[in-house]
């Protein structure tokens, strides 16, 4: 088994700050707006480098996406950057009409997402934003495990052609992939060969899925771990070969389980080659206040029970 190597805890919402200012250097059509967050999502450095190519909307999201889309529309790459609550339940309909429905080149970058944002509770973990911006057509969705695919990923991004929702976060986790690395959007990682059990991960379960990985191999089961950076489109090929050769699947994220990563790759296994899938995510209700370890914990969003589930779909084959 492959082992990966913490190089030091960051923040992937820090990734992103990096991977802008590095794709505002290299584009000059690249531009960023955000609502009233700057320091939150780390677009200081752009902001700073570009103060010409950076416009503060205050705290009026859906005026910022439809700023956005009139940008792209005169030949800018906008990222816009908010907190993902905000950035998709709060301006759904402004995403829907001027970025999805409109086909405009807009880069929603959302930070803050899942419930790993902690105290500030209920209201800010937004657990449904994957499956919101999923459902929405042309929508590339796209969300890393780590500071360095975060920075590789945005970019891409930026690179990319079309409406991308970017998913980041602010607790400081595991930075365990290459430096320097390039982001090829819609292709899955194969982190680790095994033959046992399928384990698909996404975001901040990637690191999760490692471990796991180790402590299954302590008992003799062999797992797979693929890092699903790319949601949509999803990378049917690896998922396929994947369990084709192991027979059973979980899946790992921090998001609900309805409209999610795995209920997408379900979707795909019962149309193609139906086997045991065990979700590992969060079943039906809301977050809560404390700091993201504990949330994780108690939301069983963990190494633990990911092993759980890897032992439980062995056992359904």
């Amino acid at each position: 088994m492959k082992k990966y190597i913490d190089t030091g805890k960051k923040d992937t919402r820090s990734g992103f700050g990096e991977g802008l200012l590095e794709l505002g250097k290299q584009m000059d059509n690249v531009v960023a707006l955000t609502a009233d967050l700057k320091g939150s999502v780390k677009m200081d450095a752009f902001a700073k480098e570009f103060p010409q190519r950076f416009f503060q909307c205050g705290i009026a999201e859906a005026n910022m996406v439809n700023t956005a889309a009139g940008l792209s529309l005169s030949g800018k790459v906008p990222f816009i950057g908010t907190f993902a609550a905000f950035a998709t339940g709060r301006v759904y309909d402004q995403v829907r009409m001027c970025v999805s429905y409109s086909e405009t080149n807009v880069k929603i970058a959302a930070s803050h997402a899942g419930i790993t944002l902690g105290e500030d509770g209920a209201t800010h973990q937004i657990l449904e934003d994957i499956g919101l911006m999923r459902m929405l057509p042309g929508m590339v969705v796209i969300n890393p495990c780590d500071f360095n695919q975060t920075k590789a990923a945005t970019i891409a991004a930026g690179k990319y052609t079309g409406p991308v929702y970017l998913r980041f976060g602010r607790p400081s986790v595991p930075n365990f992939t290459p430096e320097n690395q390039e982001f090829v959007i819609g292709k899955a990682i194969l982190l680790n060969e095994g033959k046992d059990v399928s384990i698909f991960a996404t975001g901040h379960l990637v690191w999760e899925a490692l471990i796991a990985a180790e402590e299954l191999e302590k008992e003799g089961i062999s797992a797979e771990v693929i890092n699903i950076a790319t949601i949509k489109p999803l990378d049917v090929k690896v998922v396929m070969g994947s369990v084709n050769k192991t027979g059973c699947a979980v899946t790992a994220e921090e998001h609900f389980v309805a409209g999610g990563m795995g209920e997408m790759i379900a979707g795909v296994l019962a149309a193609e080659k139906p086997v045991p899938v065990e979700y590992v995510a969060i079943n039906d209700r809301f977050g809560q206040s404390g700091t993201p370890s504990e949330l994780m914990k108690a939301y069983g969003l963990d190494a633990e029970h990911i092993v759980a589930a890897a032992k439980k779909a062995i056992k359904r084959k």
